[in-house]
Protein backbone atom coordinates (compact mmCIF):
# COMPACT_ATOMS: atom_id res chain seq x y z
CA UNK A 1 0.00 0.00 0.00
CA UNK A 2 1.60 3.37 -1.05
CA UNK A 3 0.73 6.27 1.11
CA UNK A 4 0.96 9.66 -0.67
CA UNK A 5 1.29 12.51 1.45
CA UNK A 6 -0.65 15.09 -0.20
CA UNK A 7 -2.21 18.94 0.70
CA UNK A 8 -5.36 19.84 -1.94
CA UNK A 9 -4.68 21.89 -4.57
CA UNK A 10 -0.44 21.34 -4.81
CA UNK A 11 1.91 19.81 -6.61
CA UNK A 12 1.02 16.45 -4.63
CA UNK A 13 -2.31 16.55 -6.78
CA UNK A 14 -0.98 14.96 -9.63
CA UNK A 15 -0.07 11.91 -7.87
CA UNK A 16 -3.35 11.19 -6.84
CA UNK A 17 -3.73 11.35 -10.36
CA UNK A 18 -0.45 9.03 -11.43
CA UNK A 19 -1.51 6.68 -8.73
CA UNK A 20 -5.22 6.38 -10.50
CA UNK A 21 -3.29 5.74 -13.81
CA UNK A 22 -0.75 3.14 -12.73
CA UNK A 23 -3.75 1.53 -10.56
CA UNK A 24 -1.77 0.99 -7.37
CA UNK A 25 -3.31 0.43 -3.91
CA UNK A 26 -2.44 3.70 -2.17
CA UNK A 27 -4.42 5.74 0.55
CA UNK A 28 -3.90 9.55 0.85
CA UNK A 29 -2.59 11.22 4.16
CA UNK A 30 -3.53 14.78 4.07
CA UNK A 31 -1.14 17.37 5.83
CA UNK A 32 -0.87 20.98 5.78
CA UNK A 33 2.04 22.99 4.42
CA UNK A 34 3.68 26.19 3.93
CA UNK A 35 1.69 27.87 0.76
CA UNK A 36 3.26 30.63 -1.79
CA UNK A 37 0.62 33.36 -0.37
CA UNK A 38 2.66 33.08 3.20
CA UNK A 39 -0.51 31.51 4.56
CA UNK A 40 -0.21 27.63 5.82
CA UNK A 41 2.58 25.89 8.17
CA UNK A 42 4.86 23.38 8.13
CA UNK A 43 2.64 20.03 9.53
CA UNK A 44 4.58 17.66 12.40
CA UNK A 45 2.63 14.76 10.50
CA UNK A 46 4.91 15.15 7.73
CA UNK A 47 7.96 13.41 7.14
CA UNK A 48 9.30 15.31 4.40
CA UNK A 49 12.08 17.30 5.53
CA UNK A 50 11.30 20.32 4.07
CA UNK A 51 7.44 20.06 5.30
CA UNK A 52 6.98 19.52 1.33
CA UNK A 53 4.43 17.73 -0.37
CA UNK A 54 4.21 15.12 -2.49
CA UNK A 55 6.16 12.14 -0.53
CA UNK A 56 4.83 9.01 -1.19
CA UNK A 57 5.91 5.90 1.90
CA UNK A 58 6.08 2.52 0.25
CA UNK A 59 7.19 -0.11 2.47
CA UNK A 60 9.62 1.96 4.91
CA UNK A 61 10.32 3.51 1.99
CA UNK A 62 10.14 7.37 1.60
CA UNK A 63 10.32 8.90 -1.64
CA UNK A 64 10.29 12.58 -2.79
CA UNK A 65 10.51 14.97 -5.63
CA UNK A 66 8.38 14.60 -8.25
CA UNK A 67 10.45 12.75 -11.20
CA UNK A 68 11.74 10.73 -8.75
CA UNK A 69 8.12 9.89 -7.12
CA UNK A 70 6.85 9.46 -11.32
CA UNK A 71 9.84 7.00 -11.61
CA UNK A 72 9.43 5.26 -8.50
CA UNK A 73 5.53 4.58 -9.28
CA UNK A 74 5.69 3.87 -12.87
CA UNK A 75 9.12 1.32 -12.20
CA UNK A 76 6.81 -0.70 -9.28
CA UNK A 77 3.29 -0.82 -11.30
CA UNK A 78 4.25 -1.28 -14.97
CA UNK A 79 1.28 -3.09 -16.05
CA UNK A 80 -0.62 -0.16 -17.65
CA UNK A 81 2.76 0.58 -19.41
CA UNK A 82 2.66 4.36 -17.97
CA UNK A 83 6.13 4.68 -17.59
CA UNK A 84 8.59 2.56 -20.35
CA UNK A 85 10.60 0.09 -18.97
CA UNK A 86 13.88 -0.84 -18.93
CA UNK A 87 14.76 -1.85 -22.80
CA UNK A 88 11.72 -0.04 -24.14
CA UNK A 89 13.20 2.14 -27.16
CA UNK A 90 11.45 5.30 -25.16
CA UNK A 91 12.55 4.51 -22.07
CA UNK A 92 15.93 7.10 -22.43
CA UNK A 93 13.19 9.70 -23.73
CA UNK A 94 10.89 8.93 -20.92
CA UNK A 95 14.18 9.42 -18.54
CA UNK A 96 15.13 12.82 -20.09
CA UNK A 97 12.06 14.40 -20.16
CA UNK A 98 11.77 13.28 -16.19
CA UNK A 99 14.80 14.95 -15.32
CA UNK A 100 14.11 18.01 -17.61
CA UNK A 101 10.70 18.66 -15.80
CA UNK A 102 12.76 18.91 -12.77
CA UNK A 103 16.25 20.14 -13.45
CA UNK A 104 15.42 22.63 -16.82
CA UNK A 105 11.15 23.19 -16.66
CA UNK A 106 11.07 24.11 -12.83
CA UNK A 107 14.11 26.61 -11.86
CA UNK A 108 13.70 28.14 -15.39
CA UNK A 109 9.53 28.94 -14.75
CA UNK A 110 11.16 29.84 -11.28
CA UNK A 111 13.20 32.84 -12.56
CA UNK A 112 10.79 33.90 -14.86
CA UNK A 113 8.31 34.13 -11.99
CA UNK A 114 10.86 36.14 -9.70
CA UNK A 115 11.33 38.46 -12.79
CA UNK A 116 15.23 37.00 -12.97
CA UNK A 117 16.32 37.92 -16.35
CA UNK A 118 19.80 36.95 -17.07
CA UNK A 119 21.18 37.13 -20.55
CA UNK A 120 20.91 33.41 -22.32
CA UNK A 121 19.45 32.29 -18.82
CA UNK A 122 21.15 31.04 -15.98
CA UNK A 123 23.71 28.55 -15.56
CA UNK A 124 22.38 24.92 -16.33
CA UNK A 125 18.97 25.96 -17.67
CA UNK A 126 17.76 28.09 -20.74
CA UNK A 127 15.42 30.73 -20.21
CA UNK A 128 11.78 29.63 -20.02
CA UNK A 129 11.09 30.75 -23.82
CA UNK A 130 13.25 28.57 -25.22
CA UNK A 131 12.42 25.71 -22.72
CA UNK A 132 9.18 26.17 -23.63
CA UNK A 133 9.76 25.77 -27.50
CA UNK A 134 11.62 22.62 -26.95
CA UNK A 135 8.67 21.65 -25.36
CA UNK A 136 6.46 22.69 -28.06
CA UNK A 137 8.13 21.23 -30.98
CA UNK A 138 8.25 18.06 -29.33
CA UNK A 139 4.46 18.01 -29.00
CA UNK A 140 3.97 19.62 -33.06
CA UNK A 141 4.78 16.14 -33.23
CA UNK A 142 3.03 14.41 -30.54
CA UNK A 143 0.35 14.12 -29.19
CA UNK A 144 2.29 13.21 -26.07
CA UNK A 145 5.97 13.86 -25.22
CA UNK A 146 6.76 10.23 -26.16
CA UNK A 147 5.21 10.76 -29.44
CA UNK A 148 2.21 8.40 -29.62
CA UNK A 149 2.55 6.97 -25.95
CA UNK A 150 0.84 8.85 -22.47
CA UNK A 151 3.20 8.24 -19.79
CA UNK A 152 4.20 9.75 -16.48
CA UNK A 153 6.20 12.70 -17.81
CA UNK A 154 2.61 14.33 -19.68
CA UNK A 155 1.48 14.24 -16.34
CA UNK A 156 4.31 16.37 -14.98
CA UNK A 157 4.19 19.06 -17.65
CA UNK A 158 0.57 18.76 -18.61
CA UNK A 159 -1.02 19.22 -15.19
CA UNK A 160 1.42 22.50 -14.74
CA UNK A 161 0.75 23.42 -18.01
CA UNK A 162 -3.09 23.41 -16.74
CA UNK A 163 -2.65 25.33 -13.90
CA UNK A 164 -0.25 28.24 -15.51
CA UNK A 165 -1.04 28.68 -18.80
CA UNK A 166 -2.60 32.00 -19.35
CA UNK A 167 -0.58 33.78 -17.08
CA UNK A 168 2.52 35.74 -17.28
CA UNK A 169 4.57 32.58 -17.08
CA UNK A 170 2.65 30.77 -19.70
CA UNK A 171 1.21 32.16 -22.55
CA UNK A 172 -1.71 29.96 -24.16
CA UNK A 173 -1.81 28.20 -27.36
CA UNK A 174 -4.55 26.18 -29.14
CA UNK A 175 -1.43 23.54 -29.22
CA UNK A 176 -0.99 23.64 -25.32
CA UNK A 177 -4.59 24.18 -25.07
CA UNK A 178 -5.49 20.59 -26.82
CA UNK A 179 -2.47 18.75 -25.22
CA UNK A 180 -3.66 19.90 -21.44
CA UNK A 181 -7.40 19.09 -22.73
CA UNK A 182 -5.96 15.43 -23.61
CA UNK A 183 -4.34 15.10 -19.99
CA UNK A 184 -7.01 16.01 -18.14
CA UNK A 185 -9.79 14.53 -20.17
CA UNK A 186 -8.30 11.24 -18.58
CA UNK A 187 -10.77 9.26 -16.12
CA UNK A 188 -8.52 8.71 -14.21
CA UNK A 189 -7.72 12.74 -13.80
CA UNK A 190 -11.29 13.00 -12.83
CA UNK A 191 -11.04 10.26 -10.19
CA UNK A 192 -8.42 12.07 -8.96
CA UNK A 193 -9.67 15.27 -8.61
CA UNK A 194 -12.68 14.02 -6.86
CA UNK A 195 -10.21 12.91 -3.96
CA UNK A 196 -8.12 16.26 -3.82
CA UNK A 197 -9.73 17.76 -1.15
CA UNK A 198 -10.31 14.79 0.70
Amino acid sequence: MITLFHSPRSRSSRFIFLLEEVGAPYEIHYVGIRRGDGSGARDAANPHPHGKVPLILDDGQMVFESAAIALYLTDKFPKNGIGPAIGDATRGAYLTWLAYYAGVMEPAWMMKFAQVDLPGGAPGWPPAEEAMAHVTRTLEAGPYLLGDRFSAADILFGTTFALFMGGPMMPETPLLRAYVDRITGRPAYARAAARDEG
